[in-house]
């Protein structure tokens, strides 16, 4: 079980990155993985503060979490022989430094700079460029630094998505509840307390999740936290991603335009919250509160892409046991699920 040993957030924070890697005991040289947009708002600020600690920083800048990417930071670790990368940016950047540093077993601290999903505290890490999504083991962060002024400077847009994530948790756990009672699958219930208990919490307080609230913004950071910490101690992803999370990859296998990832697993949500006979309504309603999209119109995909989606959704992972593979929907009832939830027209 890997876990965060310093988690700190809140307003100013980048400016303790050198008290926290010198507590650490980091000393020697950094990498710091960034895209263009991250390393302004952020990685340089990072880059300068740690020089000031007396270590030898590098800087590699990369777009995606594609194999040619993590290649690329392998190599770079291979030649700087880093004793810390710093992973500064939103999921992906964030994905790539977990997954390539892993591998060569050098820690990474996260420094993200927006709340798009909760891949910022997580030990898995989303491989890009395959015919299908899926997410591997890597490692948790060893530390998190999360700074809500650089936060805040993100598109609300990346707010909205991270509450859906959260969100979609409700369901996630659902389905994992009904594995472990129909597939005798393993069920860890503090880890799936704790899923739950950021759910709750955003749901809670989705009225102070608005721009320019910077206690809404640190309750989401908070959950996204409290979800990566969840997926450490279950040792999967389990907690929280279910069928969900299944409906979102294979809309974006159907449609090249998707939405974001936070956003398609929260609608997802309420569709197979309904399929659960839980309350789909409440989901709805938060989702709406805090401006997340609630139907295919809103996702910016067509409704029959939604029904095929939602269809198709339990072929993705078919060894991770669902709601969607209990019911085994046709495209009918699929129709109809999307239809009584108001995803579709």
């Amino acid at each position: 079980m890997q876990l965060p040993r310093e988690v700190i957030v809140g307003k100013g924070t980048l400016t303790r990155v050198p008290e926290v890697t010198q507590r650490l005991n980091l000393s020697g040289s950094a990498l710091i993985i960034a895209g263009e947009k991250s390393y302004e708002v952020a990685g340089k600020t990072v880059h300068a503060l740690l020089e000031t600690t007396g270590m030898m920083v590098d800087t590699l800048l990369v777009e995606t979490a594609s194999d040619k990417d993590i290649l690329a930071i392998e190599e770079r670790i291979k030649i700087s022989k880093p004793e810390v990368l710093f992973a500064v940016g939103g999921g992906t950047k964030i994905d790539a430094a977990k997954l390539s540093s892993a591998c060569h077993g050098v820690p990474f601290i996260s420094v993200p700079t927006t709340l798009s999903h909760d891949g910022i505290a997580s030990p898995l890490a989303s491989v890009k460029g395959l015919d299908k999504p899926y997410s591997v083991m890597a490692q948790a962060p060893l530390a998190i630094i999360a700074d809500t002024d650089v936060i805040a400077q993100a598109p609300w847009r990346s707010v909205i998505s991270g509450c859906g994530d959260v969100i979609a948790k409700f369901t996630a756990v659902k389905d994992w509840q009904l594995a472990h009672a129909e597939k005798h699958e393993y069920y860890g219930e503090y880890a799936a307390s704790l899923a739950l208990m950021s759910t709750k919490l955003v749901i809670q307080n989705a009225d102070l999740i608005q721009p320019d609230n910077d206690e809404g913004l640190r309750v989401l950071l908070e959950a996204l936290v409290s979800c990566g910490v969840a997926m450490s101690i279950a040792g999967s992803s389990r907690p929280c991603s279910g069928s969900e999370h299944l409906f979102s990859h294979a809309l974006d296998m159907l449609d090249g335009n998707h939405a974001m990832h936070g956003e398609q697993c929260g609608v997802g949500s309420v569709l197979t919250a309904y399929m659960h006979n839980a309350s789909w309504q409440q989901i709805r309603d938060t989702l709406k509160q805090v401006g997340a999209p609630t139907t295919a119109r809103e996702l910016g995909v067509k409704d029959e892409d939604v029904v095929k989606a939602l269809e198709m959704a339990a072929t993705i992972r078919p060894e991770r046991y669902t709601i969607l593979h209990k019911l085994k929907l046709n495209r009918e009832a699929c129709e109809k699920v999307a239809r009584v939830t108001g995803v579709i027209n």
